[in-house]
């Protein structure tokens, strides 16, 4: 018989990718801020803030924080996340020709 190989279980890494690009250029998102907000409230085994080496949440636990960050930055009204990036409200504006008629 032929020696066998230990075969090591694969890792998994899990990447989320959150747009941030238009409210960071806009100056109204502050990135690092965020960043911070983020290694404090995460959650793993029911301890906060401690990582360590699982890094493993689903997407909807990572939208639920930034819907948290958004709304304690003041920033829930103006911006809302939609499919893992940040999009401004439309603001509908009337014309001031409506509005006199």
């Amino acid at each position: 018989m032929a020696p066998q190989k230990d075969k090591k279980p694969k890792k998994s890494t899990w990447k989320f990718h959150l747009d941030l690009t238009h409210p960071v250029e806009d100056g109204i998102f502050d990135s690092g801020n965020f960043e911070q907000f983020l290694w404090e409230k995460v959650k793993v085994n029911d301890k906060t803030g401690y990582l360590g080496n699982v890094k493993q949440f689903s997407k909807r636990y990572l939208k639920y924080l930034t819907k948290k960050y958004l709304k304690k930055s003041n920033l829930h009204d103006w911006l809302r996340v939609v499919t893992y990036e940040l999009h401004y409200f439309q603001i509908s504006q009337e014309d001031e020709s409506e509005l006199e008629d």
